[in-house]
């Protein structure tokens, strides 16, 4: 399944990465899916870029990449073991 949709605004509040999404959407995730994020400080947190026009999401000082479309087909951080 190819999803279309990019993120076009990232932003945090105290438990979620929250996501705006070029087709209107807009969600969150926890930051508990992603151990790099919730044990970063909010600066650090702030720090990313969204790389491959809003295909992913880059914090070079966390050496941390979200692919969008693994957070809306619900796939999570894949180096944590489950």
């Amino acid at each position: 399944m190819r999803v279309r949709a990019n993120a076009i605004k990232v932003w945090f509040d105290q438990d979620n990465l929250w996501i705006l999404l070029s087709d209107g959407r807009q969600m969150s995730v926890p930051l508990a899916y992603f151990p790099r994020l919730i044990n970063a400080s909010p600066a650090q947190r702030e720090k990313f870029i969204l790389s491959g026009n809003g295909t992913g999401i880059h914090w070079d000082e966390l050496d941390e990449d979200i692919s969008v479309e693994n957070l809306i087909l619900g796939i999570g951080d894949l180096t944590s073991a489950k």
